[in-house]
């Protein structure tokens, strides 16, 4: 049997996504990424072609599908160009796994099926305003009432830097039932016309232009009980284990950045002459390009055997973490030289590479610093 990322179905579903980057995506995305968004009307495209489901079960509206069939779409959806655009389509893959692994069934009929066809857009909801990365010591606190006959949440706080936050018709909050710490927290599904729900206009970024980003406010927001996903106060182990693909995927991103930077490195170095010769004529041009090559292969390598890994139901909180930050340190490092190498050009808009640039810095950043990886790393180390 061939190994899972050469096989038939991941071939089929590449060739599938390239078809549908490539001729609803490609020709558009500079526009949408100056406009800072993209048409809602790309999340039903998606979904029709079965894209936006893969990796789901087909009884939810899925298309089934494992880890690789779920990369080779991420990896052909950022040769489009747009961290931002594949951030926001792909938002669902972040906010909705807690939901089809612990929800009620009735929560999952009622919601999943729609967001898979692409008919409702789906968002994750942890971090806030001063907290970063210490998920552990959330705010936001969600107090259970009972209002006439129908018991609900009662939920109050802030999140921040939500992708597609503006625009979601539903978003998984990480909330405060218990006491402080790990063990008090909850999540629980939000839908936008909640009582007591509001966001904010789109937050103005580095990068990741056509990505919605934005803040959500809960003021007295009531949400029915049968939302709660899962147990009570149970809500971190959650967060945890959906962590381990969100991170794999931010690898495979910036692992296709690189791929984009070096590949456009190359090219112009193959095309620019000075001081008598082609840039590949130079040495020290030469080296760097090398470089640039072997610190992609190896983040390739050490990726791909993690998704190995987590195919076959393994939890690998130190590698995952070990492949996070080596794939964003070398798309720093890629991004970085190409740009160098691009000279002048590489600094203007009209630069792949300058994009590519911009939209690299917030891999080390999302689904866990790269300090918080590191802290994860040395703990699982026994240190």
């Amino acid at each position: 049997m061939a190994p899972e990322p050469f096989s038939d179905e991941v071939r089929m579903i590449r060739d599938t996504a390239r078809a549908f980057v490539d001729r609803v995506i490609r020709p558009n995305v500079d526009d949408w990424e100056e406009a800072g968004r993209f048409p809602r009307e790309l999340y039903l495209k998606a979904g029709a072609a079965g894209l936006l489901g893969i990796g789901y079960p087909e009884e939810l509206g899925g298309s089934g599908g494992g880890v690789f069939h779920k990369l080779a779409w991420i990896e052909e959806l950022m040769r489009a160009g747009s961290g931002g655009l594949a951030a926001s389509l792909g938002s669902l893959d972040i906010g909705l796994p807690p939901l089809v692994k612990f929800g009620s069934d009735e929560l999952k009929r009622e919601i999943v099926p729609r967001v898979l066809a692409g008919e409702k857009i789906y968002a994750l909801a942890i971090t806030e305003p001063g907290g970063g990365s210490d998920v552990a010591n959330l705010k936001t606190r969600a107090e259970r009432v009972t209002v006439g006959n129908r018991e609900y949440y009662r939920i109050n706080g802030a999140k921040t830097f939500i992708t597609s936050g503006c625009r979601a018709d539903f978003y998984t909050v990480a909330v405060r039932t218990g006491g402080e710490g790990h063990a008090g927290i909850s999540l629980i599904v939000v839908p936008r016309e909640a009582e007591g729900f509001s966001s904010g206009p789109p937050l103005k970024k580095m990068g990741w232009w056509a990505s919605d980003t934005a803040e959500l406010f809960f003021d007295d927001c009531l949400v029915p009980a049968e939302n709660l996903i899962g147990e009570e106060s149970r809500g971190f182990p959650m967060i945890t284990s959906n962590f381990q693909m969100e991170r794999l995927t931010l690898a495979v991103m910036a692992n296709v950045t690189s791929e984009m930077a070096l590949e456009a490195a190359i090219n112009h170095a193959r095309d620019r002459r000075a001081f008598g010769s082609a840039l590949t004529g130079h040495q020290t041009i030469r080296h760097k390009l090398a470089d640039m090559g072997t610190l992609l292969e190896a983040s390739r390598a050490l990726t791909h055997a993690c998704a190995t890994r987590m195919e076959a139901g393994e939890m690998i909180f130190k590698e995952i973490s070990m492949a996070k930050n080596f794939a964003t340190d070398a798309c720093d490092r890629i991004t970085y030289d190409a740009v160098q190498i691009f000279g002048g050009m590489g600094y203007m808009r009209e630069s792949v590479v300058e994009r590519l640039y911009r939209d690299a810095r917030i891999l080390s950043i999302g689904g866990g610093t790269r300090e918080i990886m590191n802290e994860i790393i040395a703990k699982q180390m026994g240190l």
